[in-house]
């Protein structure tokens, strides 16, 4: 049976191809004019979409079905939701411009319809897997069911296939029993600089296998399948699959004369076969070339629907041309490659647009414009309207601190993770945990013990079964709220990614938590920073950190990640002291990563905490000593803000010590040892660089802008300080971090931390090798402020 959508779907694909084409040369035309740069990269690489996307949105894709489009493919996306009437023109004629179309699909920079962020490639392929997963859990909670179970889908360039997070994933994805998640590689055998090496389908197809999803490979189109069928079709399909795809992408390029005389030549005289060839003119032999799988709207309709009969994941690899249909398909320069005027004149003229009416809608089309309305209106996709959900806020419930005397920040939340754990209340029931592999060692295994963990399945404790004891009792199961991974940090940071934007997703909310040792933060930098691009939800606690892990060495001793927190957009970063900071920075962080506000900042922090964020908690394993105090209001206000003094700084300061972190006991003990010698020593407990600097950096710039009395709270607290008074800061971390307070008020600064790779020994051992035990924080005061000398500066020395 004919398909009556076949029609109207291939106009809508040549407008789609025009509208993205048009984009960006007209977009490199302004570019050119204003600052004389050219950007390729597009052109090319959305050609070879243009097929796949226009079946996938018009005919395919359901409103509950999430994408992530392939980078480069971000023109066809942003046409086919102006025609769909989620893009506007204006922004469309600014394309990678200033508040333009974004150059890559931007969920947080675009005003249409992206499910998933993407451009640094790879990272919105593993989204899509995390994002199945989240849906499992979601589901198994009974939340979100008057809605149906949606595919998680990626487009995906076969270059990217080179990222090794794609594979991480594809193992995690196995574990923890993925389903409804569809990749669809685009196949056109060409990367930025070259062509892909021979056989690469191969292993994408074993490999896919092996992890047990389907493999669905779309090589051959309508045209050529129907030629295969003809008398010497053999033969000219044997040659097809032992052409090189450098060869094919040469020949593609060269046109039809290069493709007749190739294939005459290497057939010779083969009576059918050749008589095939000779009986088709230039362009159809052309069109029968080109007429892979992935340019094949029939194949393509038949392949995708016939996936939708189950719920296993699939990965189609879509042969295509890259450039299809534009004088550049198949040169291995296309990816740089630009359209020059005189080609985008005569694609004009092909698909017959006049001049002056690019952007119209209907232009060109020889269907009815109420047709083509009408299609365009009843395509699946759009038929629930809005696809990005809102969730309503999880009341948060006072969190008391423990009442030990003496303990850890990362025993701490420990503790209060099982308090929570406890209870039985909105909250607890909201909070996912997730860890790769070191649940324990980072001190969930009292939630996990309380909460279970997740999996769509039951699996039984064995050890419980065997009775034989053991400190953990686990039991896999839709109840769970840990989701235990294997060590990846990558695919740890797209988890959290993934149940951090469950609440828009998926209408239903969750309150991710992430824990893993505070040095790998950095193995999974790139994945942590997408997903605070895409504006995910979650609380990460990282410990142990710095030098303070002294017994185990230099590669496990953070040094940069005080620096990474204050740095990543979207994340707040807290390194607490104590306990009941550690309660009250909690409490606040389950209030804010549900935030979604607009507005102006605070004028009191002047943070823009109305928006909320992600957040992220560097604890120690050092056990301090608790202070014996009540958090006030106006204390607990100053410990989120980012500062609190410890000890107010008298009048005749000469010296104020500025601490974070596990480094509180050497920063007291310096301060008694000058108490003798110098007096009204102030000692600033910093629980946030982060939001000092954010705070002080947003307050100066507004009174750049002429609010005169902005004025932040790193300000209001040195405003205490003398103006002769040195400061000296000291964290177990880069001393970059805290170096920047002298400049708020002009006080001189010495600055103390971490600035190598350390090594094994007792906290004694390598704070003194760094310089930053309590002697070296007491000369640090007596070089930055000289005075009467500090005689235990003198014994130090």
């Amino acid at each position: 049976m004919t398909d009556l959508r076949l029609p109207v779907l291939a106009e809508i694909e040549c407008k789609v191809l025009w509208l993205a084409t048009w984009m960006i040369h007209n977009a490199n035309h302004l570019r050119a004019n204003v600052d004389g740069l050219k950007v390729g990269g597009h052109q090319a690489s959305s050609a070879s979409m243009a097929t796949i996307m226009t079946a996938l949105y018009f005919a395919v894709l359901k409103p509950e079905d999430r994408v992530a489009v392939k980078p480069h493919a971000s023109p066809i996306f942003h046409a086919i939701q102006y025609l769909f009437g989620h893009q506007t023109r204006e922004k469309l004629e600014n394309f990678r411009g200033y508040k333009g179309a974004q150059s890559y699909p931007s969920r947080t920079k675009d005003i249409d319809d992206v499910d998933f962020s993407t451009g640094s490639v790879g990272l919105g392929v593993a989204q899509t897997l995390f994002a199945s997963l989240a849906q499992d859990y979601v589901r198994a909670k009974g939340w979100g069911t008057d809605l149906p179970e949606g595919r998680m889908i990626a487009l995906i360039g076969d270059a990217e296939m080179d990222e090794g997070n794609i594979f991480e994933a594809l193992l995690e994805g196995w574990k923890q029993g993925l389903r409804n998640t569809w990749w669809i590689v685009d196949y056109n055998r060409q990367s930025l600089d070259a062509v892909v090496r021979e056989g690469l389908w191969a292993r994408f197809e074993s490999m896919f296998q092996n992890f047990g999803w389907d493999v669905v490979i779309l090589k051959y189109g309508t045209l050529q399948q129907q030629a295969f069928a003809e008398p010497g079709g053999e033969v000219l399909r044997d040659w097809i699959d032992r052409c090189p795809n450098q060869l094919y992408s040469a020949l593609t390029f060269q046109g039809p004369g290069a493709w007749r005389k190739r294939l005459l030549d290497d057939l010779g005289d083969q009576g059918a076969a050749s008589r095939l060839i000779e009986r088709r003119s230039d362009d159809e032999l052309l069109r029968l070339m080109s007429n892979l799988g992935g340019h094949d709207l029939p194949s393509l309709l038949k392949a995708f629907e016939d996936a939708r009969t189950h719920d296993r994941p699939v990965c189609f690899i879509a042969y295509t041309i890259k450039g299809f249909s534009l004088p550049l398909a198949g040169h291995k320069d296309n990816h740089a490659g630009l359209m020059t005027p005189a080609q985008i004149e005569t694609l004009r003229q092909a698909m017959n647009i006049r001049e002056g009416h690019e952007w119209d809608l209907l232009e060109g089309l020889d269907r009815s414009p109420e047709e083509i309305e009408a299609f365009v209106a009843n395509a699946p996709f759009v038929q629930r309207g809005r696809r990005r959900f809102e969730a309503p806020a999880i009341n948060v419930p006072d969190i008391a601190a423990p009442a030990q005397t003496a303990m850890s920040t990362q025993q701490g939340f420990g503790v209060l993770m099982h308090e929570i754990a406890k209870a039985d209340t909105e909250l607890a029931k909201r909070i996912v945990t997730t860890s790769p592999d070191v649940t324990v060692s980072t001190n969930l295994g009292a939630w996990v013990n309380r909460r279970g963990l997740f999996a769509r399945e039951e699996i039984a404790d064995t050890f419980k079964a065997q009775r034989i004891p053991s400190t953990f009792h686990w039991t896999f199961s839709p109840a769970g709220q840990h989701v235990e991974l294997g060590i990846a940090e990558m695919n740890l940071f797209s988890m959290l990614s993934a149940l951090g934007l469950s609440h828009t997703l998926f209408g239903e909310r969750v309150l991710p938590i992430g824990t893993l040792y505070d040095p790998f933060i950095e193995r999974g930098l790139d994945a942590l920073n997408y997903a605070c691009y895409q504006d995910a939800r979650f609380i990460l606690v990282a410990t142990p950190s710095g030098v303070t892990l002294a017994p185990e060495g230099g590669a496990h001793q953070s040094i940069a990640t005080p620096l990474i927190g204050m740095a990543q957009d979207g994340l707040a970063s807290f390194e607490p002291a104590f306990v009941d900071e550690l309660a009250t920075i909690m409490r606040w962080s389950f209030d804010y990563i549900q935030r979604s506000g607009e507005g102006e900042p605070d004028q009191t922090s002047w943070l823009r905490d109305e928006r909320g964020g992600a957040v992220y908690l560097r604890l120690s394993t050092r056990s301090l000593e608790q202070p014996q105090r009540i958090l006030t209001p106006a204390l607990s206000r100053d410990i989120i803000d980012g500062a609190y003094w410890m000890r107010r700084p008298g009048p005749n300061a000469q010296i104020v010590v500025a601490y974070t972190g596990a480094l509180a006991p050497e920063a007291i003990a310096a301060i008694g040892l000058m108490a003798e010698d110098r007096r009204d020593v102030g000692l600033l407990a910093v629980t946030s660089a982060d939001r000092l600097n954010a705070g002080w950096t947003a307050a100066s710039r507004a009174r750049e802008h002429g609010v005169a009395t902005a004025r932040s709270h790193i300000e209001r607290l040195l405003t205490e300080v003398p103006s002769h008074c040195g400061l000296v800061t000291v964290l177990d971390g880069h001393p970059a971090t805290l170096a920047w307070l002298g400049s708020v008020l002009g006080h001189r600064t010495r600055s103390l931390g971490v600035e190598h790779f350390g090594q094994t020994g007792t906290l004694a051992d390598l704070y003194r090798h760094f310089g930053i035990d309590a002697k070296a924080i007491v000369m640090a005061a007596q070089t930055i402020a000289p005075g009467r000398p500090i005689r235990h500066a003198r014994m130090a020395s």
